[in-house]
This record gives structure tokens, sequence and C-alpha cells, in this order.
């Protein structure tokens, strides 16, 4: 049974999940109700077999620019306990999204600032539009990134995280592809064709292999390679005697797609 939702909009589509934060009236604000659709859909996609890849994006003109101010008007009277809730959630939403065994690609647009930001950070592979704007804007409000600060330090780097967190100003996506924020960069109507190739890249890839290797690099980022030798030594020896992994081989000796291309092909 499919789910259904109110602030999101998810399209199954061969093999894919298109994910689209639906409220354009208020550039895709996120608040708790938002949170909560998210980490309902990332929660299935992680246990569905016959998922392949999603895709992030926004509806309307802007990708997500940050938190609902409603929803921020409200935790100004939250007490400690409350506000406790709302960051754990929140952080839940980012391990999910983070952890996905499927990649996760942003189709990112207009504008990311604050929490959207975040939502960039945890995708895989983000392609972004030109003209799009970000900005780790929370420091204006008097807080900080707290929650996606380990995500997108992972992204951009210590050194320009003090610069854009301290000083919550907003960037380019240029300046954010060069960051390692943004790995596509599209004109303002060349975002769906650049989101296709992105896709159909990363259909070409074994699924297992794909789950396997965003598991490895979490395993072994900012860890000296003779500490991990013996986990990428076992990853590897087990891949090559999966189904998978004999298929692929195989059909590059054959000079042929392997099955899971010519699956999605037919």
């Amino acid at each position: 049974m499919v789910a259904s939702y109110e602030l999101i909009d998810v399209r199954h589509e061969a093999g894919i999940d298109y994910v689209t934060l639906n409220r354009p009236n208020i550039r895709n604000a996120v608040n708790d109700a938002v949170i909560e659709e998210l980490t309902h859909w990332a929660d299935a996609a992680a246990t569905d077999r016959h998922l392949r890849l999603a895709v992030l994006g926004g509806a309307g003109k802007t990708f997500c620019a940050g938190a609902d101010l409603g929803w921020m008007s409200r935790t100004i009277d939250y007490e400690a306990e409350a506000n406790l809730h709302d960051a754990w959630a929140l952080a839940r939403l980012f391990a999910r999204l983070d952890t996905l065994p499927v990649p996760l690609a942003g189709r990112v647009h207009g504008a990311a600032l604050g929490g959207g930001v975040g939502l960039v950070a945890v995708c895989d592979i983000a392609v972004a539009t030109e003209d799009t704007v970000f900005g780790f804007t929370e420091v204006k409000l008097g807080i900080v990134p707290a929650v996606i600060s380990p995500y997108a330090v992972a992204k951009i780097g210590a050194s320009a995280a003090r610069h854009l967190f301290l000083s919550g100003e907003r960037f380019s996506a240029r300046r954010a592809y060069e960051l390692g924020l943004v790995h596509v960069i599209t004109a303002p109507d060349g975002l769906d064709a650049g989101v296709t190739r992105t896709v159909h890249e990363l259909l070409t890839a074994g699924p297992q292999a794909i789950a396997a290797a965003k598991t490895l690099i979490a395993s072994v980022v900012d860890r000296q390679p003779a500490t991990v030798t013996e986990l990428t030594v076992g990853t590897i020896a087990d891949l090559r005697v999966t189904p998978e992994a004999q298929e692929g081989m195989r059909a590059f000796l054959d000079k042929r797609p392997p099955s899971w291309v010519a699956d999605e092909s037919s």
C-alpha cells in the first residue's frame, strides 16, 4: 500500500522514488509535520527491495528555504524537553536520509537555506541550477546549524564551515560546487536533464554494489588506511562471490549490459 502524504509528494516510477517537498507557497519551509512525513518515507524506502534510487526536490521556485516561520514562532515558548524532542526528530530524519541503502540525488533550485542546505548535504549526488543560492543562515537568528553540522562539515570541510557557519552569508552554486556540496551544475532550464543523466548513470551500477559502497565510505572516512585494511579486504572478497558481482563481471567480459541495466531498459 502506497502511503499518502500532505506536505510531501512521492511518485514511484520504474524503481525510483521522486520525493518533492510540496509547500511552494512558503518556499518549501520545513516544520515538524514535514519532518515526520519525510522520516516515514525514508523508513519505508530503507526496506523497499524494489527501490533503486530516490530523487529529492522542491515544488515551485525554491528547493527549501529552511525552517517554517510558524514552527519557529511556536518553539520560542518551548521548554527544554520539547526542544529536545524536536531536535531528536530532526536528527533521526537526517540520519535516515544519510544512511539510505539506495542513492539519494538532490534536485536543487532557487534557494537552499538553513536546514535546506542540510538536505542537500545528505544527498549522495546533488544537481543544482547555476542560479541557486545557498546559506547556513542560522546564526542570523541567534542559533546554529547544529543537527546538520556533521553532514555539512563532511561535505565542505572545517575551514569553509568556519567561514559559512559563523558569517551566515549566502553563497553561489559555483561556490557550493567548489566546496563539494554540489556535484553537478546546470543552466536554469537544464535541471531536469541534469537529474536524468545522473539517474541514468546510477541505474547502470549494481544495486548491491551501491549499497555496499555507501557503507564502505562511512566506514573508512577520516580513518588511516592501515586501520581499515581488514575491512576493505573483507568487503571486496565478500562482494566478488555474490550473484550480482558474478553477473557484472561476466557481462563485462561478454561485452553486454548486466542484467540490472537490461531490466531497466525493458
